[in-house]
């Protein structure tokens, strides 16, 4: 015999209103959960209690001890030793006193540095209280100087020009010695320079504390093509 419900006891009826129900509910709860809010006082106590266990968990820093050495022994003191000895006991032993031979007759030998030669040769100067004067001043001097310069004819030919820095001294009697080619040009032009210098008439010579002494002197001599 077949068991047959009612139409009222029959569910499958109602299925669309359970699941409706249940995503109601479900719905209510993730919304529910989203509002949720926790007390910041609980927060506060969880972060201290996290706090307290993290500084629980330090590992404390142990040192070794240092093993100091031990102090050095005191230095042992030394006793003095005094003998006492009876004004009245010999002494076996004798001082003997040697006395030194000394020959007056005898020679002594006494080394004597020979003397140091000293340099006599008067001092140049580069500067004086008076410096030497050629004849007439220094525009005599450029004006002898173009007179007396000759072209050397190889140099002209060349087209070599310049000038050529010479350095003399002029002696207590105004005399040129010591002529040096401090820089020169051309060898051509070095050797006509070289050569006016030696036929220059006496200067005056230069003085120091009223005294001739020897002067250096440079003078640039220039060659030029007209």
């Amino acid at each position: 015999m077949e068991i047959k419900k009612t139409k009222k006891a029959d569910l499958e009826n109602k299925r669309g209103l359970f699941l409706e129900i249940g995503l109601v509910l479900t719905l209510a709860l993730v919304f529910f959960a989203f509002e949720w809010r926790v007390d910041s006082h609980e927060i506060r106590e969880l972060n201290d209690v996290q706090e307290l266990e993290v500084d629980n968990e330090i590992i404390p820093i142990t040192r070794e001890p240092i093993n100091t050495p031990p102090p050095p022994p005191p230095a042992p003191k030394l006793a003095d030793i005094l003998i006492i000895v009876d004004d009245n006991e010999d002494i076996d032993e004798e001082l003997i006193i040697e006395e030194a031979i000394v020959d007056i007759d005898e020679d002594v030998k006494v080394q004597v540095n020979e003397d140091i030669e000293v340099n006599d040769e008067p001092q140049i100067f580069m500067v004086v209280e008076e410096m030497p004067k050629f004849p007439g001043g220094d525009l005599e001097l450029l004006r002898w100087i173009n007179n007396s310069v000759k072209y050397p004819v190889i140099a002209q030919e060349n087209g070599i020009t310049g000038r050529v820095h010479m350095n003399f001294v002029i002696n207590e009697t105004g005399g040129i010695e010591n002529i040096v080619v401090v820089r020169g040009v051309d060898p051509s032009l070095d050797k006509e320079a070289v050569r006016v210098i030696k036929k220059m008439p006496k200067w005056k010579p230069g003085k120091q504390r009223g005294k001739a002494v020897k002067v250096s002197f440079s003078l640039p001599i220039n060659f030029q093509l007209q």
